[in-house]
């Protein structure tokens, strides 16, 4: 059985030292979890690190574990941004679940024309806690010892911006011609993808992105909900990075 992993600041932890998980997560394993002594658990910051062990003691608000290891997530050369359209319902919300369990590295809000859903200055920091809420609950979920950033939401002139600013562009949109697996991947740097929302992208979008320097690319032979586009296009990059490291 997997451990189960809760979140906490470390400050550097060594073998054979203990750590006591307390606060929020700390009730969470012992009260909703019910972690007890001699069970296995892992503790990570969030940005890397983590720590695995065994239980030692629990009471009802805390549980402390003897560190056995400490773990280090590498750094990888190619880093996943999302630019994630707003979406009605929970789509949005479960967009970032899965791209968070596939190992994305940022999510960008994204206010695209066609999005119904506007965040609204009073509305943003409950959005946005919402989001960062489900990354770091799917990062449990997955075991991964980061948890993605998630920025403040950005206008496509800001998203222009910054796709100037990167290694790589792609726009995902069915009408393009060419697959991700034709394109010529960076090796290192960071790759944007742009997520369109439920109506889809203008051609005032596709242009001010394209003119940035972003590429049309086709993840799909067929059109592709807001919640599940990013996630099929990362994991066809993450299968080609391999391949392409493996190659080498």
């Amino acid at each position: 059985m997997t451990e189960a992993l809760f979140l906490a600041d470390l400050n550097h932890p060594q073998v054979g030292g203990e750590f006591t998980l307390g606060g929020d997560e700390g009730r969470h394993a012992a009260a909703v979890r019910r972690v007890r002594p001699g069970e296995t658990i892992m503790v990570a910051d969030g940005a890397g690190t983590a720590i695995k062990g065994e239980v030692t003691a629990s009471d009802k608000t805390s549980v402390t574990l003897r560190i056995d290891e400490v773990l280090q997530a590498e750094r990888p050369p190619v880093r996943y941004v999302a630019a994630q359209a707003l979406a009605k319902g929970d789509r949005a919300e479960l967009a970032v679940e899965m791209l968070t369990e596939l190992g994305v590295d940022r999510i960008i809000p994204w206010q695209a024309s066609r999005s119904v859903v506007r965040w609204t200055p009073d509305r943003e920091e409950r959005q946005l806690g919402r989001w960062r809420s489900t990354a770091r609950e799917a990062t449990k979920q997955s075991r991964r010892l980061r948890v993605p950033i998630v920025a403040a939401p950005v206008s496509t002139r800001e998203l222009a911006l910054l796709a100037r600013d990167v290694a790589c562009t792609l726009i995902l949109h069915e009408g393009a011609a060419d697959p991700i697996s034709h394109l010529d991947l960076p090796t290192e740097g960071d790759v944007l993808l742009v997520i369109g929302p439920e109506g889809g992208l203008t051609g005032e979008e596709i242009a001010a992105l394209e003119e940035a320097g972003g590429r049309q690319v086709l993840v799909s032979d067929a059109v592709l909900r807001t919640s599940t586009a990013g996630v099929v296009a990362l994991a066809q990059l993450q299968a080609l990075q391999r391949r392409v490291s493996k190659a080498k």
